[in-house]
């Protein structure tokens, strides 16, 4: 039996964040890892690997919307060639992994993990004891009671192919949908037919629902045909594709159809329950320390019960990090706030918020003021020919910011500037003054005629 300091299971970004911190502090750390290709989903089929997909999506966007702006031709496009860049990025991502790890010192450890004890993982034939245990595992692509499910392309499969064809069904109205269907709908060449079907009665359920109602619309505008309230009874193999019948019967054709459900907590097999720690449907439940019903083992990232966003996991990591060594008595407690994290939606326009919607403000008896608008017609969107740019701020009665709500091409600038207000405890008299001298003209700039309705 080998024994340890701490033992972290997952080679995401949290668990590598939480490793490299404890060993740099003289922890004896192992990490442990079942994949064959260590990394995480961020760098592996997540956050960096679309990005390779949404940095040639949002230029192919903007060229067609500056057609007879001073644009004469769409560019052309290849969908091998960005998977091609993607996978050169990816391919270096597991060995760079390992390599990083041992080089800080940390063990490496490869099978699958399942505790005996709250102090006892086994992995494959071999036991580890540690003091704490930080569980990293993430999450994998969510598996739905469909009829046919078994025909459905997950998240990682889509960003795998090597060629795009015509007709898309995105199953899901969530992140994953709407990011992949703008994707398809600049980078398929040919024409598409692409369709979002949402169980609920609006999608993007986080979301501000009047934000959302604009992001529909400008993605309809762009070719994406988006279908709320609707029961897929089962999908279908056929002689040229796939076919989605629908509760009503109504059938929908399609080339490829695409579980956009999102992901669920990945905790299978650990078997928990050895080492007493609390779970459900919905991840690992954690304290503000991150810490799980037993004191010396911490959930960081997509496995735990919080927000599934790369930078959440980072956060999360750096505070149980930080709470074991005060455990050690070398430290202060770090706990963890959700209320400031923005998320952003890389469709195009982009979608982001932060803080609270004006449902959630309703719904709690919330007193709030607010300065909304859709379809600007400010400069800034007139030039790049954006239609469909919107905002909407929430405010309490000391003029502090509740929510922030932005569709626009760079809103996740605009954004991190209300983050940034809320965390410092800045009034939106004292944002807007100090907005005054932003670059001009800039997306930033226009946060003057976002706040002019509140301070007036």
């Amino acid at each position: 039996m080998q024994s340890f300091d701490v033992v972290v299971i997952g080679t995401g970004t949290g668990g590598q964040t939480a490793a490299v911190e404890l060993a740099a502090e003289g922890f004896r750390v192992a990490v442990v890892e079942q994949s064959a290709t260590p990394g995480g989903i961020c760098a592996l089929h997540g956050c960096q690997a679309k990005k390779y997909y949404y940095e040639v999506a949002e230029i192919v966007a903007k060229t067609k919307h500056l057609e007879g702006l001073g644009i004469n031709a769409p560019p052309g496009v290849n969908w091998a060639q960005i998977t091609a860049a993607k996978n050169r990025f990816t391919a270096k991502v597991p060995d760079n992994t390992v390599a990083s790890l041992k080089g800080n010192g940390i063990s490496y450890l490869s099978g699958s993990a399942a505790f005996e004890a709250s102090n006892i993982l086994r992995v494959g034939e071999e036991q580890l004891k540690a003091d704490f245990f930080i569980i990293a595992t993430g999450a994998q692509p969510m598996q739905l009671p469909i009829a046919g499910s078994e025909f459905l392309l997950n998240s990682n499969e889509f960003l795998a192919l090597e060629e795009l064809p015509r007709r898309l069904v995105f199953v899901g109205g969530g992140f994953i949908s709407f990011e992949f269907a703008h994707f398809a709908a600049r980078l398929g060449g040919a024409p598409s037919e692409i369709t979002i079907l949402e169980a609920m009665e609006r999608p993007l359920g986080p979301f501000d629902g009047d934000m959302v109602q604009q992001l529909v619309e400008a993605s309809t505008h762009d070719g994406i045909n988006v279908r709320c309230g609707v029961k897929i009874s089962v999908v279908e193999k056929t002689a040229d594709g796939f076919a989605v019948r629908l509760d009503d019967g109504e059938l929908i054709s399609a080339d490829l159809v695409i579980n956009g459900a999102g992901r669920t907590p990945a905790v299978d097999g650990l078997q928990l329950e050895n080492a007493g720690v609390d779970y459900s449907r919905a991840g690992i439940h954690v304290d503000k320390a991150m810490r799980s019903s037993v004191d010396t083992i911490f959930a960081v990232g997509d496995c735990a019960a919080t927000l599934m966003l790369a930078r959440v996991a980072d956060r999360e990591a750096l505070a149980a990090a930080h709470n074991i060594l005060a455990a050690k008595g070398a430290g202060e407690q770090d706990l963890v706030s959700y209320a400031e994290v923005p998320a952003v939606l890389f469709t195009y326009p982009q979608l982001a918020m932060v803080g609270k919607t004006e449902e959630q403000l309703k719904a709690e008896q919330i007193r709030y003021w607010k300065s909304t608008d859709t379809r600007l017609g400010w400069p800034t969107y007139r030039r790049v020919g954006l239609s469909y740019a919107a905002y909407k701020i929430l405010v309490d009665e000391h003029d502090h910011v509740l929510g922030a709500h932005i569709l626009s091409d760079n809103a996740t600038g605009l954004i991190n500037t209300f983050r940034m207000a809320m965390l410092g405890g800045i009034d939106i008299r004292k944002l807007r003054q100090e907005s005054i001298t932003s670059p001009y003209p800039s997306r930033e700039s226009d946060l003057l005629y976002m706040l002019d309705p509140l301070v007036q």
